[in-house]
Parts: structure tokens; C-alpha cells; sequence
């Protein structure tokens, strides 16, 4: 099934779960909205609301659940208004620019390293996905001029607190992986954490950031 609702679209996603998509400018305030109002007063067979980017993964308990209850979880978004946000966390990431690849991304945008460095710190990110390996996050607002293709090798082991670019974003490895990501500088900073799994947040406390935060660099 895909359906239009307005400013959404949305599709099954496997047995239990249902991917909405929004469109608009406001497309990531408005998954993130939308995941917050189920967290917030959460239907009893919805285990979790995820937003990413444009969109939202609503997952059910099982597939009878979600056969039950997906119209009125899909009804709920379309009428419920927004709720007040929270005002985002902002991390202050120190970087050492020293990276492999900044040569390579200030050839690419036809600036001075110094330009690239000063031009990276400028704006406030915005965490709109943790992936592809724990805690890593895509940060929106990366600059178009720094805007750099992915390495057409991946390096077989990139080393934890690397601050590298991938096309349209830049983000910090949280753990040592492989990645084909540009690599512009390091930070000391920990994303990751297993130790810090056992106290009253649980799991959620081995993740320094969430979708939503917010992200400065500052060089060292």
C-alpha cells in the first residue's frame, strides 16, 4: 500500500511497520514531531516512532497489531496538531583538522584548507539520522561548497572520532569501522559508549547525541 495524506505519504515496511514520508521544507520538523506525539502518548501495541530525514518508521508489536491499528495511527498524524518542542541540545565539537582527505576536499570546492576549516565551523548542524554504525550521526547544513562525493574506495578501518564528509553531510565515526567517507579532521569526543549502559537511561545512555540535537565544531 501507498497512500497520499496531504503533506505525507506512507507504505507498509515489512510485517509490523508502516514508513510515512513528508514533504515540504518542513519535512524533518515534521517527522520529528509527528515520532514525539507517539512517544509522548504512545499507542500500547506502537514499540517505537523513528525519524530520519524526511521520514518516520512507526513499528508495531507484530503484524496483527499493526493490521488493527495502522488507520488510526496514520489518522492521528493527519489530525493531531504538533506539540511544543523541546528546545535541541547542542554539542560543542572540538576538532583537529587533520584529516587525510582535507587536501582532497579544499581541491574539490576550489578553496584554501584554511577556507574549508573556517567554512565547516560555521554553521549550526542538525542531527537527522544515527546510523550507519551505533550513535554515528548525519548532520544537516554542511555548506554546498563543501559538498564532496564519497571515496569511490572505502578505507577497511577508520578510526573512532573521525570527522569526515559524505556528499551533502558531514558526520563523526562513533566507533572504529569501515567508511568511505572524507576524512577532514579528529575529535577526542566519545558518541558511543557501551560502559554507560547500566545506569537508570539504559541502552540510550551509550549514545551522546539523538536525532534532533544539535552539533558546533570549534578547531582545536
Amino acid at each position: 500500500m501507498d497512500a497520499m495524506d496531504g503533506s505525507f505519504r506512507w507504505n507498509r515496511c515489512g510485517a509490523r511497520a508502516a514508513l510515512v514520508t513528508f514533504s515540504g521544507d518542513g519535512a524533518w520538523d515534521a517527522a520529528a514531531a509527528a515520532a514525539n506525539r507517539i512517544h509522548a502518548d504512545p499507542f500500547t501495541h506502537v514499540v517505537d516512532a523513528t525519524p530520519a530525514f524526511d521520514k518516520l518508521l512507526i513499528e508495531f508489536a507484530d503484524r496483527d497489531r499493526y493490521e488493527r491499528h495502522i488507520a488510526q495511527a496514520i489518522a492521528s498524524l493527519r489530525t493531531e496538531k504538533p506539540s511544543a518542542q523541546a528546545a535541541p541540545r547542542t554539542h560543542r565539537i572540538p576538532v583537529r583538522y587533520d584529516g587525510e582527505d582535507l587536501a582532497h576536499v579544499a581541491s574539490h570546492a576550489g578553496l584554501r584548507i584554511s577556507e574549508v576549516i573556517l567554512l565547516h565551523q560555521t554553521p549550526v548542524y542538525q542531527v537527522t539520522l544515527l546510523g550507519f554504525s551505533p550513535g554515528f550521526p548525519y548532520l544537516e547544513g554542511l555548506p554546498p561548497a563543501l559538498h564532496t562525493p564519497r571515496r569511490s574506495m572505502p578505507r577497511p578501518r577508520i578510526p573512532a572520532g573521525s570527522v569526515a564528509i559524505g556528499g551533502s553531510h558531514t558526520g563523526i565515526y562513533s566507533m572504529a569501522t569501515a567508511g568511505g567517507w572524507n576524512l577532514i579532521g579528529t575529535t577526542a569526543v566519545r558518541l558511543f559508549d557501551l560502559s554507560q549502559c547500566g545506569g537508570p537511561s539504559g541502552g540510550a545512555a551509550a549514545f551522546l547525541m539523538k536525532t534532533g540535537d544539535h552539533v558546533k565544531f570549534f578547531a582545536e
